[in-house]
């Protein structure tokens, strides 16, 4: 049974002109690394449309490489071995991405605990919450996603997660989609 948290109708793709990047499980590892090279290039190729304009371009690849940076870092945290697909398009004023991995039941089970919270109530109440409870050290074990929170506070995040059905040696396929709005060209 497929299991969807977020918005559903973020959960429907990438658009039609997307960029997809395989990150394979090999001989060099996905590690930290990898991580902050793909969300570099993401960002990159969603500010150079932003060239003429130094901060507009500044603003554009910082927020996409943050939200970029933080989907891949969780996928290659919390993965249970295999590639990491990262697709990504620009459709006017929206970054849209969508992040694919495969997770195990335990993580499966302990995101879905945590998606359940974060997704109903006020995402910036919840960053308070969740500050102040890891600050006092009175946070759950299940992970406290502050990243998550701070992108749909701070930066107007949008987000979806499927979790499919097809488990294969105990492995779940994970489907993270996200989007960002972006400033309007003609501006």
């Amino acid at each position: 049974m497929t299991t969807l948290y977020g918005l559903e109708d973020l959960a429907v793709g990438t658009g039609e002109n997307s960029t997809k990047l395989r990150l394979f499980d090999g001989p060099l590892d996905l590690g930290w690394k990898h991580c902050a090279m793909t969300s570099d290039f993401v960002a990159e190729f969603a500010a150079l449309r932003y060239k003429t304009s130094r901060g507009l371009y500044k603003e554009v690849r910082h927020n996409v490489g943050y939200l970029t940076n933080e989907l891949i870092e969780n996928a290659v945290k919390f993965r249970a071995g295999g590639e990491i697909v990262v697709e990504a398009s620009i459709a006017s004023t929206t970054f849209r991405t969508k992040v694919s991995n495969l997770v195990d039941k335990g993580t499966a089970d302990k995101f879905r605990h945590l998606l359940s919270e974060i997704t109903i109530g006020d995402p910036s109440d919840l960053l308070i919450e969740r500050i102040e409870a890891n600050a006092t050290g009175s946070g759950s074990g299940s992970g406290s996603g502050l990243g998550l929170l701070t992108l749909m506070s701070d930066y107007g995040a949008h987000f979806a997660w499927i979790f499919g059905s097809g488990e294969a040696d105990g492995k779940i396929p994970l489907e993270t989609y996200a989007s960002i709005a972006i400033p309007d060209l003609s501006n």
